[in-house]
């Protein structure tokens, strides 16, 4: 993120504000935004150029400035609450009408530059636009559990001499070994024929990096994740099939959520708004 001017107070703390982007969307009744709040519990209005609108809140360089920022990114509970403020804004445009969200923290000077951005842009917010109408993203998470790893018993202590008891020893061992190597296998070979029957139903699909565990709260080790862009009329057929596989493996679990706004399928890299980001990264733009 490049902030190309601002004040910063003695003790660094940087004043003024910046105009906080969420999404574009096409076609918005800007009604629809009414009473809606943002990050910081800011207030959410449209800024409007031809037919795209842009959603957006005015937010203090004190929380959203570039040190500010810095601090904030490591702090999960800071992200969790920007992520879902960022989310139910988008979400409330997108279920009105075709949203294209942005990266957390994309920031710009004022509204006259997000119009500009919205202008000069048109073409590539209008090719993403099109191809999320009438769409939405499904995530789906495979966790194995410790019973979906569970080894063959271990084979009986054969009864010989003393000095073969440290090679039947050895061998058990690496019968344990390779049926351990097996289980992990046969939980990778499945979580791999679950993918091929759910991107069926789909028209793209994203795989992202197993999630930190402190942000998924889930014991099991995460073996698949995935996003699936679905049209609407496959919703069913897609979690039809996700529950049927959910009950195949023993100690493997499938876990769909959604619908979201297509995050994962947003390729916003030639144009000023960012791409969704893991782990809450600031998106580009520019503030005071």
């Amino acid at each position: 993120m490049n902030h190309h001017t601002g004040r910063h107070e003695p003790g660094g703390v940087q004043q003024g504000t910046a105009v906080y982007l969420y999404g574009v969307a096409r076609g918005l009744d800007p009604g629809v935004l009414g009473g809606v709040t943002g990050v910081s519990s800011a207030a959410v209005r449209a800024v409007p150029a031809g037919d795209l609108t842009a959603l957006v809140s005015t937010v203090e360089l004190a929380d959203f400035g570039e040190d500010a920022l810095r601090d904030h990114l490591e702090d999960l509970d800071w992200l969790e609450a920007t992520a879902r403020a960022h989310h139910e804004v988008v979400d409330r445009a997108a279920q009105a009408a075709p949203t294209a969200p942005v990266r957390i923290a994309t920031l710009y000077r004022d509204d006259g530059r997000v119009r500009q951005v919205l202008q000069e842009q048109h073409a590539q917010f209008t090719r993403v636009l099109d191809l999320i109408s009438g769409r939405a993203e499904w995530g789906v998470k495979i966790y194995a559990h410790s019973e979906a790893f569970e080894t063959c018993e271990p084979e009986p202590r054969p009864r010989t001499a003393g000095g073969r008891t440290g090679t039947a020893y050895l061998r058990r061992r690496q019968a344990e070994r390779r049926s351990r190597q097996d289980a992990s296998r046969r939980v990778g070979d499945y979580a791999q024929s679950v993918h091929e029957r759910l991107i069926q139903y789909a028209r793209a699909s994203r795989r992202h990096p197993p999630q930190d565990q402190r942000l998924s709260g889930h014991a099991g080790v995460p073996v698949l994740n995935m996003a699936y862009l679905l049209d609407d009329e496959h919703t069913k057929e897609f979690l039809d099939t996700a529950r049927r596989a959910d009950a195949e493996l023993t100690g493997v679990d499938v876990e769909v959520t959604g619908p979201w706004p297509p995050y994962s399928f947003i390729d916003t890299t030639d144009t000023a708004a960012g791409d969704r980001g893991g782990g809450g990264r600031p998106g580009r733009g520019e503030a005071p």
